[in-house]
């Protein structure tokens, strides 16, 4: 295997791609220039700290700071999901439970089938992929309800008069957020390899492996993913729909 090596002058060198974005925001008159400076520190301190934290784990290699590692993951992109519903009631138990089981139930058919191997190094980078793309799932499915429950309120406020229980009234409205939900990976699913090369893949490839190898591990990233965002989709709009709701049935 070939080492890919990046020296510390490669990448001030490529900081040159981050004053692209800048110059355009500078030019267009976007206001984004101070958006885009704190988003370039925080990842660089963000990705420097995580790599020194998975240096040692990855060194430790114990069982209980892999699943530690794992619930953390899922605990942040839980919370980057709620974030994102503009729904006042919101609940962040929705977006934990919609996360874990999507995540653990997708991890754990991975390990059964003997894919990955339960170890810190194949596992949290896994947990990462996994959590991190429910959590896009996710925060779609809470806008697309409250968009919908804004368009479709006059609709949905019939159908309870006429005696509809809030499960039925809301279905069509559940039925267009899920969709729109997993609607990207799908669409990702669909132009892998032709259109664009994905992390795993890509990254596999510049480290030397058998570009054969490397699509049989994106092909089970694609199968992952859509298994993920399905359920992360489905669990939370089941979940946020009821906060819509009042105790006593009623539409807010």
């Amino acid at each position: 295997m070939k080492n890919v090596v990046v020296s510390n002058w490669s990448l001030v060198l490529a900081f040159a791609l981050v004053l692209v974005s800048i110059g355009i925001s500078a030019k267009e008159k976007l206001g984004l220039t101070k958006d885009i400076l704190i988003s370039v520190i925080r990842a660089i301190i963000q990705l420097v700290v995580i790599g020194y934290v998975l240096k040692f784990i990855f060194h430790v290699n114990t069982l209980w700071l892999t699943l530690v590692s794992t619930i953390v993951i899922i605990f942040n992109a839980s919370w980057n999901a709620n974030q994102r519903d503009p729904n006042l009631g919101r609940n962040i138990w929705n977006s934990i439970i919609a996360e874990a089981v999507g995540t653990y139930a997708t991890l754990g058919i991975l390990i059964f089938s003997g894919i990955i191997k339960p170890v810190p190094m194949q596992v949290i980078p896994i947990t990462g992929m996994i959590a991190g793309n429910e959590m896009v799932a996710v925060g779609l499915c809470y806008k697309a309800l409250n968009d919908s429950f804004n368009d479709l309120h006059q609709q949905v406020l019939e159908k309870l008069a006429l005696g509809s229980d809030i499960k039925t009234a809301s279905m069509p409205i559940l039925r267009r957020s899920i969709k729109t939900a997993m609607q990207p990976t799908i669409d990702s699913a669909k132009t892998v390899g032709l259109v664009n090369l994905p992390g795993m893949m890509s990254g596999l490839i510049f480290a030397g492996v058998n570009p054969i190898y490397a699509i049989k591990y994106q092909i089970m990233i694609t199968f992952m993913l859509l298994s993920a965002t399905g359920l992360g989709a489905v669990i939370s709009g089941y979940l946020a729909y009821k906060n819509y709701f009042n105790d006593r049935m009623q539409l807010k």
